[in-house]
């Protein structure tokens, strides 16, 4: 639909621009005195010629004025902008010639039993499925009492970005909170790409934007990231610091649905994770 693809155009521009803001002439080769530039990053004319493409073409592709740039173009801006695998995948999200979905809600997300049967199974390894826009779908216990409860939570809440972000208790759980936001706003990102017309994304996205300036600096910046490993340090008020190594599994049946796993990255932590799960 047109509506979808003239998202898709700007989202697309908004990203180019941010991420040739981001490029210094040192990291893309260029022998130049940054002292005398009065543009961060790379001019325009910059990109285009490590590109091979007109200037006049690159900047009407910043402008969101031209159709979907082919394979070989975005290959080409790919590595003219410095972009990592995780933005390469999402540069071609942006520009996917496939028709776009229409403006509506995209159908309800159902945990496929198996997936919730492994997760109940779970029970020394805090775990959840998280959906569309990081929406949290089902969760163990432990992942409950590590967290937050989530069952508490009103439905239209129960989202792992809005928690990190406006909830107090989640947030003083987490003692690297700048660097967990931060993550989780660079992977909200990606389903831009995925879902660029969906109502809910929209809702989230201005809720969280409105409510909190950091929140608002990060999405402006169009940063994505697609990490499917890490780690985390939690800080438990009776139980105090548990390290953990979380890894998101991508569930087949639904392909946006992905099950997190938490389990313990050392024995201290391990031991804390038990007194947890014993009634």
């Amino acid at each position: 639909m047109k509506g979808a693809k003239e998202d898709k155009s700007r989202e697309l521009a908004a990203f180019l621009r941010a991420r040739r803001g981001e490029v210094s002439p040192r990291q893309a080769g260029l022998a130049v005195r940054e002292q005398s530039r009065k543009v961060a990053g790379l001019r325009r004319e910059e990109v285009a010629g490590r590109a091979g493409i007109s200037v006049d073409y690159y900047t009407r592709l910043e402008q969101g004025r031209l159709p979907t740039p082919s394979g070989s173009v975005l290959d080409a801006l790919a590595h003219a902008l410095l972009l990592d695998d995780d933005q390469r995948d999402y540069l071609r999200r942006l520009a996917d010639l496939a028709p776009a979905a229409r403006r509506r809600r995209t159908r309800p997300q159902v945990v496929p039993e198996p997936v919730r049967a492994v997760l109940a199974d779970l029970g020394t390894t805090p775990a959840m499925v998280l959906g569309r826009f990081t929406d949290i779908l089902a969760w163990n216990p432990l992942a409950a009492e590590l967290l937050c409860d989530f069952g508490a939570v009103p439905e239209a809440r129960r989202n792992f970005l809005w928690l990190t972000f406006l909830d107090p208790g989640m947030r003083e759980r987490l003692p690297d909170w700048h660097l967990s936001a931060g993550e989780c706003v660079a992977y909200l990102r990606m389903d831009v790409g995925r879902h660029p017309s969906d109502p809910r994304l929209d809702e989230l996205v201005e809720q969280l934007s409105t409510a909190d300036s950091e929140f608002q600096h990060w999405w402006a910046t169009h940063r994505v990231s697609g990490r499917s490993f890490g780690s985390k340090r939690i800080l438990h008020p009776t139980a105090g610091e548990i390290r953990l190594d979380w890894q998101v599994l991508p569930i087949a049946q639904e392909r946006d649905q992905s099950l997190v796993v938490m389990p313990a990255s050392d024995e201290d932590s391990r031991q804390r994770l038990r007194a947890l799960n014993t009634p």
